[in-house]
């Protein structure tokens, strides 16, 4: 039994035209369609269509998966240690050294509408628990934001010696909220090849999420005080030319005491698996600062999915390949891009890959996501990189910060705002988006 394409090429071309109709569109086709749509491949005559559809989604489209970072506090934006009893409470959620942020992920995913409530329903549930402790909320952002917050740390777990080491090695420079990308790629040599044009492109991503403009009450003068202030470790990270030189790299490091463990790579992007170095499925982006709004997250994803299918069908994109620059030169760009990015974010001069030449961080990504639309769209998930232009045209949430900052609000009265956002988003999301797709 065959998939009926025009059915599928309907339901996707309502998705697309919901986009371009902004959120409000989307929000108002998943209410009316999503339920009808799953309420027909439930019926069991199209079992057997739903099976297939999924085969047709995971065959041209990557799994996706995201690692959220946030911090917890108060409504007027004082950041609250909670992570060991959330920890205690819910399933899902893991500490951070730090008790100020605590962690969940997602599953990984093929389509966008799932991941969608896969990053949306954690955080309604965390907000009802924090509710249950009192007057308690989630904070957007990715740096501790007022004064006084960033003098000391919170231990979540005074027993954990890799936390004593993180405490006295890195103190409160790594007490940020984050999210990081996970994008399934079973080849090793692939992946390889997908994180070295990854690691080069990395500084966009950043340019994109930027949302720390500030530090312990401050505003630093970074539009990513997270990534600008980052201890990335090791120092020196190579252009992995090889799976093996990855392998060797990665045993050398841990016996020299550069690394305390294969979890303690902190850089812009990694090969991420159930058994690194060794065993490997999946690219991990860990520049990005915390998106607080799901659909302009998924717009990020969404850019960086069509990028990474557009090099598996051209492996000649690979920036070993391609560039007139030598590896070391390479890092050396890298490295100077992804400081520029953070200070300056879309409005950075960086350095391409390819020839060294310089170009405006709005402008490159402007050209990928020209390049790259056509294969979103043939894919099935052009609508989720829509609101990529939208980010470009009003600013990433660090600019909007700043601009509010310059108008005379100060860092309380902005977070402010920025909390009763998020959580609106999250549940107009959640009403009128997730509950379709479960009903």
């Amino acid at each position: 039994m065959q998939v009926p394409q025009d059915w599928l090429l309907k339901y996707t071309a309502r998705f697309r035209k919901a986009m371009h109709q902004k959120y409000e569109g989307l929000i108002d086709f998943c209410k009316k369609s999503a339920i009808a749509f799953l309420q027909t491949v439930a019926d069991d005559r199209f079992s057997r269509i739903l099976e297939e559809t999924t085969a047709s989604w995971e065959s041209v489209m990557l799994s996706k998966g995201f690692e959220i970072e946030v911090y917890t506090g108060t409504p007027q934006g004082d950041v609250v240690g909670m992570s060991d009893e959330i920890v205690a409470a819910l399933d899902g959620f893991v500490r951070e050294p730090d008790s100020r942020n605590v962690e969940y992920t997602t599953p990984p995913c093929f389509r966008y509408e799932r991941s969608l409530c896969d990053l949306v329903t954690p955080r309604l549930r965390l907000r009802q628990f924090l509710k249950s402790k009192g007057d308690y909320t989630l904070i957007p952002g990715s740096t501790l934001p007022l004064a006084g917050q960033g003098d000391r740390f919170w231990r979540s777990d005074p027993a954990n010696p890799y936390h004593d080491y993180i405490e006295k090695t890195y103190g409160t420079k790594v007490v940020t909220a984050s999210v990081h990308i996970n994008i399934g790629i079973s080849d090793p040599e692939v992946l390889m090849r997908a994180c070295r044009l990854v690691r080069m492109e990395a500084p966009l991503y950043l340019a994109l999420s930027a949302a720390s403009p500030w530090f312990n009450g401050e505003m630093t003068g970074y539009h990513s005080t997270r990534w600008g202030l980052f201890p990335k470790t090791p120092a020196h990270v190579p252009i992995f030319e090889s799976h093996a030189h990855f392998i060797r790299w990665t045993e050398e490091q841990i016996a020299i005491g550069t690394m305390q463990n294969v979890r303690h790579l902190w850089s812009a992007v990694r090969p991420n698996g159930d058994r690194r170095p060794y065993n490997l499925n999946r690219l991990e982006l860990r520049i990005c600062d915390l998106v607080s709004d799901p659909i302009a997250l998924l717009a990020v994803t969404a850019l960086l999915e069509a990028r990474l299918q557009q090099l598996i069908a051209d492996p000649s994109l690979d920036p070993l390949q391609q560039s007139k620059l030598n590896a070391e030169d390479l890092v050396e760009i890298a490295n100077e891009n992804e400081a520029a990015a953070a200070k300056s974010s879309l409005d950075a001069e960086l350095r391409h890959w390819q020839d060294g030449q310089p170009i405006l961080a709005r402008e490159w990504i402007e050209q990928l996501y020209a390049e790259t639309f056509a294969i979103a769209k043939k894919a099935g998930f052009s609508c989720f990189l829509l609101p990529v232009k939208k980010i470009l045209r009003e600013g990433n949430e660090a600019q909007r910060w700043i601009k509010l900052s310059e108008q005379g609000l100060n860092n309380r009265e902005i977070l402010v705002q920025s909390i009763q956002a998020m959580q609106l988003r999250e549940k107009e999301l959640e009403g009128q988006i997730c509950q379709s797709l479960v009903a």
